[in-house]
């Protein structure tokens, strides 16, 4: 595949803020699939490889039993998956954002305040999509590739890819197969320490930004992060 995910420095350097929002992030995927059936893990599937995500990326137990909690405390509560899809200012520069909410005409108003206070604007659905690629990232400190691809072999895993790069190693899969790719790793390599493990959007082609367009598109990004309905952001710039 030969794209550059530039992985290691995101998990390496991320801030307490950043931290924060990895919380809140899983912290609503654990709700959510814990009000999709029973509030416990050993009966609850979804709910079980949720935490299990959630722990993979240093989610601490406090936060994950506090959103199960709310799950059996907050029965009117709920949240809808929703998707929206953009371009910046540059030539070619898009992005694709993951909302998770319960108030969709609030999260709608609150992404359109940030696509025009970039000068950037919203497109329909599918307008920007068609130029990624749905993936499972996963990235690991380990380097033996050939053990890696015999253990998701074994474990009838579709590995799309592997590249190692500074001793570590991207490994991308079907992103149905996540969770189940995850296991063979854990099998492959007892306590693993995951920098990364993840559904994500990855672009086709990338592409670079100058000046205006490019503080631009980094005030886009910004503004999109403070946003709390956000999930995920994906985008196709590679300087930033």
């Amino acid at each position: 595949m030969g794209r550059h995910f530039e992985v290691r420095a995101a998990a390496m350097a991320k801030t307490a803020a950043a931290k924060a929002k990895v919380y809140s992030r899983y912290s609503k995927e654990i709700l959510v699939a814990a009000k999709s059936g029973v509030p416990d893990p050993d009966m609850n599937q979804p709910l079980k490889k949720a935490i299990a995500r959630a722990k993979a990326n240093s989610v601490p137990t406090d936060v994950i039993k506090r959103a199960i909690d709310k799950a059996k405390s907050s029965a009117d509560e709920s949240f809808s998956e929703a998707r929206y899809e953009g371009f910046g200012l540059g030539a070619g520069s898009t992005v694709i954002i993951d909302c998770l909410t319960d108030n969709p005409n609030r999260t709608i108003a609150n992404l359109r305040a940030c696509f025009n206070k970039s000068h950037s604007k919203m497109g329909v659905n599918g307008s920007v999509s068609f130029g990624y690629e749905d993936l499972g990232v996963i990235v690991i400190q380990y380097e033996d590739e050939e053990a890696m691809m015999e253990a998701m072999l074994e474990h009838d895993i579709d590995l799309r890819d592997t590249e190692v790069e500074d001793g570590y190693m991207t490994v991308t899969v079907d992103p149905t197969q996540l969770d189940e790719a995850k296991e063979a790793i854990d099998s492959l390599i007892p306590d693993v320490h995951y920098e990364v493990l993840e559904r994500r959007m990855v672009p086709n082609e990338e592409v670079e930004l100058e000046g205006e367009e490019l503080d631009l598109f980094k005030r886009l990004l910004t503004l999109l992060d403070d946003v709390d309905d956000v999930q995920n952001v994906y985008h196709n710039v590679s300087n930033i």
